[in-house]
């Protein structure tokens, strides 16, 4: 049986805030990704799992990523029975005229939610 969902916090390039909720033997990092004025991109590791794997993940993690400085909220959950996914990549755009301040989420932003963390040694 799966354990329940930890949670943990980080900080992007713009020092937005933010909170991970994560299932703590599947996920290893969630990484944000911003396109730069300049065509650059700029990616930040934003949270890494403390902890190692303590025992096989459950066939289905949810992760939750949110940040209320800029009304961004999103929930991934993955129904993995054969537990062979190891990324999602979510891509978020400006917050619509309903939810949040569109001026601090005016850019897409890239999350990347790395799972498949190693076995304890």
């Amino acid at each position: 049986m799966a354990r329940h969902n930890r949670e943990g916090r980080g900080a992007d390039q713009r020092g937005f805030d933010y909170s991970i909720s994560y299932q703590p033997d599947w996920l290893e990092l969630v990484k944000v990704t911003r396109h730069l004025e300049s065509g650059r991109q700029s990616t930040k590791t934003l949270f890494r799992n403390p902890e190692p794997r303590e025992q096989r993940p459950g066939r289905r993690v949810r992760t939750v990523v949110s940040s209320s400085e800029q009304g961004l909220e999103f929930e991934v959950v993955v129904n993995d029975p054969g537990r062979v996914v190891k990324r999602v990549i979510v891509e978020t755009g400006p917050a619509s005229a309903g939810g949040g301040d569109a001026s601090s989420t005016s850019q897409d932003i890239v999350f990347t939610i790395d799972g498949r963390l190693p076995p304890k040694r």
